[in-house]
């Protein structure tokens, strides 16, 4: 869909010749193609469409008045399109008026531009255009735009999304590719150690020679969500014994890593319930 172009300083002119009813381009009197186009410029063709029109009447306020669309601007020389806005293409005089006008077609498009419509055009920044267009819905619906400089993500366009919440999401054959997924580490020497809240998804290391207790906290002091996995190895000669600070139950096979180098996982099922797999001995 073209669009449509104005001017408020264009200055009428005549035909350097006369035209039939079927040419698709006139000539204007020399020198004054400029002024009739009163500042305005006419984007080029795109693959033969062209993006932009400007109406002018020839023989206006007569019984020959016939409306044009022009379509591109060479010096003097004019593209149009004839017989527009109800009006029928036929032939001219040379010296014939060319003048710049609105009619009721501009405003009919006008009319239609501000009205619900099914499709909105715009022209391409450099070249093309896109269609904007609506599909059929029930009552009405309202599409709210960032309030920011942005490019909006397509359905079946590749884009990297920043600083986005998803809730609920249906993930077919992801591809994770981020190094936070790798596990941070928590290196803990001593022979006594409690978890806190950022162990969730880290592998706590665990190394002495004497033996070390790893202490699951109350939910009460640490919070940790139901599902919250902690991993643990012990990677000095001290075994390491699990067990849950006064209220806590911590489940297995047993408590005690089985040997350096050993490693299990504990895992939250409940409040003050946890579950621990591994290499474990009791």
């Amino acid at each position: 869909m073209a669009i449509r172009k104005f001017s408020s300083i264009s200055v009428q002119t005549t035909l350097a010749s006369g035209i039939n009813s079927s040419v698709t381009s006139l000539t204007v009197a020399t020198g004054t193609g400029a002024a009739l186009m009163g500042g305005v410029t006419l984007g080029a063709s795109v693959g033969g469409v062209y993006p932009d029109q400007f109406t002018i009447a020839i023989d206006p306020d007569t019984a020959n008045e016939e409306i044009c669309f022009v379509q591109q601007v060479s010096g003097d020389t004019l593209t149009i399109v004839r017989g527009r806005a109800g009006s029928a293409a036929t032939s001219h005089s040379s010296g014939a008026t060319v003048k710049h006008v609105l009619t009721s077609d501009d405003l009919t498009a006008f009319e239609t531009a501000v009205s619900p419509v099914t499709s909105l055009g715009f022209a391409g920044s450099t070249s093309g255009s896109t269609t904007v267009q609506a599909t059929a819905v029930a009552g009405t619906t309202t599409l709210t735009l960032p309030a920011a400089t942005d490019t909006l993500v397509g359905k079946a366009t590749t884009d990297t999304l920043t600083n986005k919440t998803l809730t609920s999401p249906i993930l077919n054959t992801p591809t994770i590719n981020d190094a936070r997924q790798n596990l941070t580490l928590n290196a803990q020497t001593g022979t006594t150690y409690t978890l806190v809240l950022t162990d969730n998804g880290r592998l706590v290391t665990l190394s002495n020679a004497a033996a070390i207790t790893l202490t699951v906290p109350l939910n009460s002091s640490v919070a940790f969500a139901t599902g919250a996995v902690v991993n643990i190895q012990q990677i000095g000669a001290g075994q390491v014994t699990v067990t849950g600070a006064a209220g806590v139950t911590v489940t297995g096979t047993g408590t005690k890593l089985t040997s350096q180098y050993s490693a299990a996982s504990l895992i939250k099922t409940g409040t003050d319930s946890w579950t621990l797999i591994g290499d474990l001995s009791a």
